[in-house]
């Protein structure tokens, strides 16, 4: 891992991988974590490889939710904000199991999460990050709060989206008393239906976060456009430009032309490219000399080893000098 990223350490910032918060809340085989001292050891071998190269990393902090499985935890309860399973099956050391039926978190157990989430803050400022990405899109459990689809709540976290929207907003002060909010990220998806997730409004909801979260002065904000099944359609990026005073990354399918022009109009201040930069360590440097990217090799994706992670080549400019011309 620390080669990965070492590798990728041109990319002016890297938001590392879905990191669990408390141990018990894994929602892959296999994730890492951010909960111990052991977690904190490994992670800094990462962000001095990154430091040493000239880059900057932040660690995405997150609860899968109800993403989770007893099976990939020790047996431990799955939690959500409402009792509904997500529909279909979860990939488990024991072979795919279909998702169980999550456990409502009362209203008790709601500041254990948001400390775990402080916790895990303060735990990637030891380990060197340079600050955190609070991961609220995808299905997982912030999401999960935040969507009227996963959220049938009738309490102070259910209903409205002031309600809803509750638990997010008091993580995102938990983490900015620790790192201080310039050290902060939020990664949202209003449309994105990964994870069995859906809302009436998505559109709707883009637009009162844009506004709520001016008053918290992130690093950024992340907004993931569309949906990878197409299930949910709309324009949230517009509204969200509009209201939004912060920094707003823009991610999901951009080619690097159309970052250059959505950034160069002011549509968003950067745009975060996940899959190409996976397969081409040097992506920067391939788009700026506008040469060919590798593609993915989907089947060795998750693979747990060098192929298909740490040994996809670079560009070799001084054999190609057109290129870099």
């Amino acid at each position: 891992m620390a080669e990965y990223y070492a590798q990728r350490a041109s990319g002016g910032l890297l938001i590392a991988e879905a990191t669990m918060i408390m141990e018990g809340n894994s929602a892959f085989h296999s994730e890492p974590g951010i909960y111990s001292q052991a977690c904190v050891d490994g992670w800094k071998l990462i962000t001095d490889a990154v430091h040493a190269k000239g880059g900057h990393i932040f660690l995405q902090i997150w609860h899968g939710g109800r993403a989770c499985h007893p099976a990939l935890n020790n047996g431990a309860q799955t939690v959500s904000a409402s009792a509904i399973a997500i529909a279909g099956e979860v990939q488990t050391p024991e072979g795919k199991r279909p998702h169980v039926t999550p456990h409502a978190l009362t209203i008790a157990e709601i500041p254990g999460i948001v400390a775990g989430f402080k916790k895990a803050a303060a735990n990637a400022k030891s380990a060197g990050f340079d600050g955190v990405e609070v991961h609220g899109a995808n299905g997982y459990l912030i999401d999960q709060f935040l969507r009227d689809g996963a959220n049938k709540r009738d309490d102070a976290y259910g209903g409205p989206r002031e309600n809803r929207a509750r638990l997010l907003f008091e993580i995102l002060t938990a983490v900015s008393d620790v790192l201080g909010s310039d050290r902060v990220g939020l990664r949202s998806s209003p449309l994105n239906s990964y994870n069995d997730m859906v809302d009436s409004d998505p559109v709707g909801l883009a637009t009162w976060l844009a506004g709520e979260l001016n008053a918290f002065n992130l690093a950024y904000w992340h907004v993931m456009r569309g949906d990878f099944a197409g299930k949910q359609a709309g324009d949230i990026m517009t509204p969200s430009r509009a209201i939004y005073k912060g920094t707003l990354i823009g991610n999901m399918g951009y080619t690097p032309d159309e970052a250059q022009a959505a950034v160069a109009e002011g549509k968003v201040d950067a745009v975060a490219f996940g899959s190409p930069f996976l397969a081409n360590p040097d992506l920067p440097e391939r788009i700026k000399a506008r040469a060919p990217l590798n593609a993915v090799n989907q089947s060795t994706v998750y693979g747990g080893g060098p192929e298909g992670y740490s040994d996809y080549p670079v560009l070799d400019l001084a054999a190609t000098p057109a290129l870099a011309s």
